[in-house]
């Protein structure tokens, strides 16, 4: 099926708001409207959904028209086939790219559970790195019990509960060679392969997206690949938090206490904040390289998508000129972000009666996704400057809409990766 572009009103028989129509020689998408990658992408899902596997894009496609095209094309079941129309050198490597990588953290986030271990996963983040940047690539996963003998008390206690080990991949991506190079910066994953809520369980209705729980991760270890395909020169380590959440006898209870190596203790007082327990081992690592920027990334709270649904990810800094570094980089990618309140009054949201923090808020407080980045913010040494949190809301979809298929949407590893670059 031949697709072509057309800047002109579709014919009256089709509507004049048609954004797709057809004829002998294929298919044409009409650019009518405001938004033409927009229109582009929910046009690709239209013929998706007709059950048209093989399409050939003919006329002026250029590199994000046909971005946009295949964002909407692809979906989590069955082969599609797209010849591309000529791309020059420079966009057609980009593009090359893109599809492989972000195609990996797509199709890696939407992998079942069943498929994917917290090992499995680290080890999946270092095979895509490594084959991307080779010796430029170092790296550990630490697992199972020597988590604990080596202090790394959140990823231990919360992976505990599960047959599978939890694991923490430390990859440092070096292309200077130099042992002693600066870091510029550190990238950390949440990376919970399945979450049950643990003993405060979640619901089925709240349970059967969890494999996406370790989407965090796979947009952090995408878009330190694409950083890298895109020239990155500079020395950044990536730390993936990975665990199973599960319930067991050995699962941790609430009012457990964690003792971490920066020296706070944690009351649990909701096995179902898990994630910020894990991030805390991986951010007090990445704070020790002493880096120029810090970012962190998880599927974190439900506040988050409560707030802005699955259409944009949650931004939370102190840093405003970084928060707006950022969301250039988003805004250069034509990706969603928005940025929702961090201040120095949500730090006091977290009271404990046994410990120095509790890893909910108090009753009396509402703001769970704030609550939960100044959590983090207790485990960041610098955390006022160079930090950046991203609740990543718009990771993954249920259901189908009109521009997105079900499941993984890659969003998020384009914007973190022009960053890198600044």
């Amino acid at each position: 099926m031949t697709i072509t572009l057309s800047t002109t009103v579709a014919d009256e028989r089709w509507g004049e708001k048609a954004i797709l129509t057809s004829n002998d020689s294929g298919m044409t998408i009409h650019l009518t409207s405001g938004d033409a990658l927009a229109t582009i992408q929910r046009a690709a899902r239209k013929i998706d959904a007709q059950g048209i596997r093989h399409v050939s894009l003919s006329g002026d496609w250029d590199l994000e028209k046909s971005w946009a095209f295949w964002q909407g094309y692809r979906g989590p079941k069955g082969e599609r086939k797209v010849e591309w129309a000529e791309l020059n050198e420079a966009d057609r490597a980009e593009f090359d790219s893109r599809l492989k990588i972000i195609d990996w953290v797509r199709h890696t986030i939407n992998l079942p559970a069943e498929e994917l271990s917290p090992e499995q996963l680290a080890q999946r983040a270092v095979d895509l790195l490594s084959g991307l940047a080779g010796d430029s690539v170092s790296y550990r996963i630490t697992k199972g019990e020597d988590l604990r003998q080596q202090g790394y008390m959140g990823l231990h206690t919360v992976g505990r509960g599960s047959t599978r080990s939890p694991a923490l991949l430390a990859l440092d991506y070096n292309p200077t060679g130099d042992a002693n190079a600066p870091v510029y910066a550190c990238l950390v994953g949440k990376g919970i392969t399945f979450d049950t809520g643990g003993y405060s369980l979640k619901p089925s209705g709240g349970m059967d997206s969890m494999k996406s729980d370790m989407g965090g991760a796979a947009t952090l270890s995408g878009a330190l690949a694409l950083a890298i395909a895109r020239g990155l020169t500079k020395r950044v380590k990536l730390y993936l938090c990975c665990a199973d959440n599960m319930v067991s006898g050995n699962a941790f209870r609430l009012g457990d206490i964690i003792r971490y190596r920066n020296g706070k203790t944690v009351e649990v007082m909701n096995t179902d904040a898990e994630g910020r327990l894990v991030l805390a081992d991986g951010l007090i690592d990445a704070s020790e390289q002493n880096p120029e920027l810090l970012i962190d990334a998880a599927t974190l709270t439900g506040a988050a998508k409560t707030a802005l649904g699955n259409d944009y990810h949650a931004l939370f800094s102190f840093d405003d000129a970084l928060a707006a570094s950022l969301l250039e980089s988003a805004k250069g990618e034509n990706e969603p972000f928005w940025r929702l309140p961090l201040a120095e009054f949500h730090r006091g949201y977290l009271p404990s009666n046994f410990a120095d923090l509790n890893n909910i808020a108090a009753p009396a407080h509402t703001a769970g996704a704030s609550s939960a980045a100044a959590f983090l913010s207790y485990f960041v040494k610098n955390y006022q400057h160079g930090w950046l949190h991203i609740d990543c809301s718009a990771t993954y979809r249920k259901g189908g809409v009109e521009q997105w298929s079900a499941g993984a949407t890659g969003l998020g590893v384009r914007t973190v990766a022009n960053l890198l670059l600044k």
